[in-house]
């Protein structure tokens, strides 16, 4: 019997150096908005997404590039930028052919995290895009982290329900021994006929919607398959693959 890759989940940054990232996939999963606004450009026809870790990075790197540098920290736009981390200001009028520069609060920081651990593979992962995600989880057949930006490197809600809904289909074509699996699995089951509904109950939902408005950010970022584009991290950009 062939054996099957083993598929975890850290539910923080602050636990991905308990994995193994050097044999694995990691997933990088940002829901609110990080991993749905790369997802949303890409599938928009953006070039790429270049991740980078600071404001003035994203700035210098779009000048030299003519591309669009954008971000934001706390939730706002990033002082600095004139361009934010919604999914929806990535319309193909706006994205197409150019290339996007984002920095962010956690999620850009994760893909760093992985990187510097010495990831085999490293793409971003939303409802947004999850039937990619999944599809290309399966035909690789390696070893799957499923890494949770959180915030501040604290859990959160809404990375760990995407990882239970990544977990809840793929689940056969892996070895899952894996508490924070089971667990994020457990959840997804509970709330997949209805995210939105359970979006009021996460504390970045209030963050990102009574302070900012953003509640069609919200539904965007929780529905499967509006912009199902595989980013996948390649010589220090994002591109579709």
């Amino acid at each position: 019997m062939t054996k099957k890759p083993i598929l975890t989940t850290s539910i923080s940054p602050s636990l991905l150096h308990l994995y193994d990232l050097s044999s694995s996939i990691v997933v990088i999963i940002d829901v609110f908005r990080a991993t749905s606004t790369i997802a949303s450009a890409l599938y928009n026809g953006a070039k790429a997404v270049i991740p980078v870790d600071s404001v003035p990075k994203a700035i210098d790197i779009s000048k030299n590039i003519g591309g669009i540098a954008a971000g934001e920290r706390d939730g706002m736009i990033a002082e600095g930028l004139q361009h934010g981390n919604s999914p929806l200001e990535y319309s193909r009028e706006f994205i197409e052919n150019k290339t996007l520069v984002l920095t962010t609060t956690n999620g850009t920081r994760l893909l760093q995290m992985a990187l510097d651990k010495n990831a085999d593979t490293i793409i971003a992962g939303s409802f947004p895009n999850i039937s990619a995600v999944c599809d290309f989880l399966v035909k690789e057949k390696k070893n799957v982290v499923l890494g949770c930006a959180g915030w501040k490197d604290r859990f959160n809600l809404e990375d760990t329900l995407f990882a239970g809904g990544v977990i809840h289909r793929i689940q056969s074509e892996f070895t899952v021994h894996c508490d924070s699996s089971v667990m994020a699995e457990a959840m997804y089951e509970n709330h997949k006929k209805d995210l939105i509904k359970f979006a009021p109950k996460l504390t970045h939902y209030h963050r990102l919607v009574e302070r900012f408005g953003l509640i069609e950010d919200i539904k965007y970022c929780l529905t499967d398959d509006v912009a199902n584009v595989l980013p996948l991290y390649k010589e220090g950009k994002l591109i579709v693959g």
